[in-house]
């Protein structure tokens, strides 16, 4: 029997019920939202022309394909955050921009995180630009990818590798400082100076 559009709020108002209770049950900890589960059953339905022999079994079946379709889709689909993750399965957010830049590990995966991961960074890349004296570079030093030695450190900066240590030390206070008036932190971690 062909679909008419005098059929359509007979058809919906009938099937609802069952459609809403197989796709609850059909996403049931799959993450596939239950209402775009029923969404795309109704979508079927209307790309069939037909109203089927037997609705209630149609519309059963036309539930778990359209399960299964959005579960493959779900797993082919990489959220963004993925996108930045390492081999240990940490994401990466750069610290300082352009070469030698640091990275800071987020697990958040929502658009939300990223923004405030952002916002974050762009407060500890303004504060290391602030601090004074060697401050900023042995900053960029200590986080750099390259993963230097205290050496290796010391030897860019010209600094002897045994200052190094207490400079680090008061360069890191002074950026707790900064960072707490900048960016509200909950409490302070570790020993302050």
């Amino acid at each position: 029997m062909d679909l008419q559009k005098a059929d359509l709020p007979d058809l919906f108002e009938t099937l609802r019920p069952l459609l809403a209770a197989e796709a609850a049950a059909e996403t049931a900890g799959t993450g596939v939202d239950p209402d775009d589960l029923e969404q795309a059953v109704w979508v079927r339905l209307l790309e069939h022309r037909r109203i089927p022999a037997e609705p209630a079994d149609w519309l059963r079946r036309a539930v778990r394909g359209e399960a299964r379709r959005a579960r493959r889709r779900a797993r082919r689909e990489v959220p963004y955050d993925s996108r930045h993750r390492s081999a240990d399965g940490h994401g990466r957010h750069a610290v300082h921009g352009g070469p030698g830049a640091g990275t800071r590990t987020s697990t958040g995966t929502e658009p939300e995180d990223a923004l405030l991961h952002g916002e974050e960074n762009r407060a500890l890349r303004s504060a290391v630009a602030r601090l004074p004296g060697r401050c900023p570079e042995l900053m960029r030093a200590l986080l750099s990818p390259r993963d230097l030695t205290y050496r290796e450190i010391a030897g860019e900066l010209g600094i002897s590798q045994g200052s190094l240590g207490p400079v680090r030390s008061r360069c890191l206070g002074c950026l707790r400082r900064m960072l707490a008036v900048e960016v509200a932190a909950p409490a302070l971690r570790g020993m302050e100076r």
